[in-house]
């Protein structure tokens, strides 16, 4: 029998997942709405403090065509998370920027509900360049 709190944090990082990716690729100016204030980013080695510094530098690349192609989501215990309930959204796929060729791509979100809304609070973002080996 799968544990209600994994259930839990699957759907919401499932739902979670597709509104990111869609407001990433269509509607960025939006997307301060689902960073905590004080939420972090790195995205491939540049550290992003604060919904305003995470929203300039979105804003500042350019258009994006995310594909998830794979999904794994579990919640963090109450003890590492201050009683909080804390979710962990991992997503792996492709994303095409004009000009550029198809890249693969992973990303791990800690997301916190606020008010019955999910929030992010760290943010990591990089692209998987294919091994030589």
């Amino acid at each position: 029998m799968r544990d209600t709190k994994v259930e839990q944090a699957c759907q919401a990082g499932e739902e979670f997942s597709k509104l990111y990716y869609d407001t990433i690729d269509k509607k960025r100016h939006l997307l301060t709405k689902l960073y905590q204030d004080s939420g972090e980013a790195t995205w491939n080695g540049n550290n992003l403090k604060g919904k305003e510094a995470i929203l300039k530098f979105f804003t500042d690349l350019p258009t994006s065509e995310h594909k998830v192609e794979s999904l794994d989501c579990h919640p963090l215990s109450g003890s590492i998370s201050g009683g909080q309930i804390t979710i962990i959204v991992k997503t792996y796929g492709t994303v095409k920027y004009p000009n550029n060729s198809l890249k693969a791509f992973h990303q791990s979100f800690i997301l916190t509900s606020q008010n019955n809304v999910w929030k992010i609070i760290s943010d990591n973002f990089r692209f998987q360049d294919k091994s030589d080996n």
